[in-house]
């Protein structure tokens, strides 16, 4: 446990009973304890993210890199050309509809 032997560990617990005193060793000996729990619950779901968040970007490179192998052909349209494209149908669609009678013609 980091690399402190026993030796080390009992000179730790002298030290430290002579300094915080044997009535308030246990309540920090349990602070500590928690502190250290919470430490490594946190470093476990740390962990648990950043593996997850790699396993997604590895599927959507295969799931990219599938669709390449079974749409060869298709090549991929940027945004601003999905832009022009839908502005092109919208202003075809309205010169397709017949224009409005004027209110002289009435």
């Amino acid at each position: 446990m980091f690399g402190i032997g026993s030796t080390e560990l009992i000179v730790i617990l002298i030290v430290a009973l002579i300094v915080i005193g044997p009535a308030k060793l246990p309540e920090m000996a349990k602070s500590l304890g928690k502190a250290l729990g919470e430490f490594r619950r946190v470093s476990t779901d740390v962990k648990r993210t950043i593996e997850m968040e790699a396993e997604q970007e590895e599927q959507r490179q295969k799931t990219e890199q599938a669709h390449k192998e079974l749409f060869p052909d298709e090549k991929k349209e940027s945004a601003s050309e999905k832009t022009v494209e839908a502005k092109a149908d919208t202003s075809e669609a309205q010169s397709d509809q017949p224009a409005e009678p004027s209110s002289k013609d009435a």
